[in-house]
């Protein structure tokens, strides 16, 4: 049975650098692994009042997220911290308090800039928040990718054969790091 891994990506944008790297990753994934990329577009800002009923968008990605057994994060960083998206997705599945979805699934970040830091600062705050979330987050490597045009076509193609070693290298640490956990 295929492992599902619930992909994550912190932004909403259309064109996403991040998305195309996430694209890149699942490109490079095994067989037996099934990725399953979660929309966080139409999720409504994360509002405690429903909890027990929430809208229809936030039960579609808490099924996602409650199905998969392995989490692949894939984030930009806005303003020195985490998206928006991305901290309402993990605010909203992980409540009510006592039904955090997160909890236990082994996780990957990785994070595409024009930067030359990459996504290091958002992804240093998104390992405080998994940790508190009690999810166990692969280590090394360390994805942090200064994006430059065309190195990453819409379909998820890596031009550069210098990054998509490293991209592969990541995914095969993250394939082995998801195994030790189911």
């Amino acid at each position: 049975m295929a492992l599902k891994v619930a992909v994550v990506v912190g932004s909403t944008r259309k064109d996403s650098i991040n998305r195309k790297l996430a694209k890149a990753l699942v490109k490079l994934g095994p067989a037996d692994f099934e990725f399953d990329l979660l929309d966080l577009g139409d999720l409504p800002v994360f509002n405690q009042d429903h909890d027990q009923n929430p809208p229809a968008p936030v039960a579609r990605v808490k099924a996602q997220v409650a199905a998969a057994g392995a989490l692949l994060f894939v984030t930009p960083e806005h303003n020195r911290s985490l998206p928006t998206a991305l901290k309402n997705v993990l605010d909203w599945a992980s409540r009510p308090y006592g039904k955090n979805l997160w909890a236990g699934k082994p996780a990957a970040i990785a994070g595409a800039s024009p930067g030359a830091i990459g996504t290091a600062v958002a992804q240093a705050h998104l390992r405080n928040v998994l940790g508190y979330l009690d999810v166990p987050t692969l280590g090394q490597p360390e994805m942090y990718i200064h994006f430059t045009p065309g190195l990453i076509n819409d379909e998820g193609a890596v031009t550069n054969d210098g990054t998509r070693k490293f991209l592969q290298a990541f995914m095969d640490r993250f394939v082995a790091w998801a195994a030790r956990f189911s």
